[in-house]
């Protein structure tokens, strides 16, 4: 008879568990589809750079006369371009870490081969973190990035507020089950 009570009583919170399963996932689904939006546009700058930079380049300006300024990636929230030979030399360009113009892995930049353009989240250093876009021209690779930290930090706010809309959710479901349970 115990068991039977114990089978009843699982039967009646079956709605409620399937209830807090679909709240889990519907706030982690929001984070996700707006985390990936934000990281997403993130790159919309660097295509945009890269893709004129290797048509420039192609229609045979020099390297060094499409380069203006100088970028601190450690610091600088500004995008920057920085072109490569191919054989993954850098030739030149705007973006610095510690001073110097930094290499990307080369296989970042032969992923842009065939295709229009190749996005990756590059990592230089344990505290610089990249959008970058690399783009084949015909004698060059071009890329270009910028600094994550502010997207970044809007995706830690984006957790937060999801995370805290959950949570709030899942005490209202609660409370709605302990009345209903109550009101029995």
């Amino acid at each position: 008879m115990a068991s039977g009570a114990y089978s009843k009583g699982m039967k009646k919170l079956i709605p409620w568990l399937g209830s807090v399963v679909i709240l889990i996932l519907i706030f982690v689904a929001i984070y996700g589809v707006v985390q990936q939006s934000q990281r997403s546009a993130a790159n919309t700058p660097q295509i945009q750079l890269a893709e004129d930079t290797a048509a420039a380049l192609n229609q045979g300006a020099t390297p060094n006369s499409l380069i203006a300024g100088r970028v601190s990636l450690n610091t600088s929230l500004s995008p920057f371009v920085i072109i490569y030979n191919k054989s993954g030399q850098v030739v030149t360009g705007s973006g610095y870490l510690n001073g110097t113009m930094p290499r990307i892995p080369f296989g970042v930049l032969t992923s842009a081969n065939n295709h229009a353009h190749h996005t990756v989240t590059w990592q230089p250093q344990s505290d610089v973190r990249i959008a970058a876009v690399t783009v084949s021209a015909d004698k060059y690779y071009v890329l270009s990035g910028r600094s994550l930290r502010e997207v970044e930090a809007n995706e830690d706010h984006t957790f937060q507020i999801t995370t805290v809309g959950g949570a709030l959710a899942l005490i209202v479901l609660g409370f709605t089950f302990i009345a209903y349970k109550r009101s029995k």
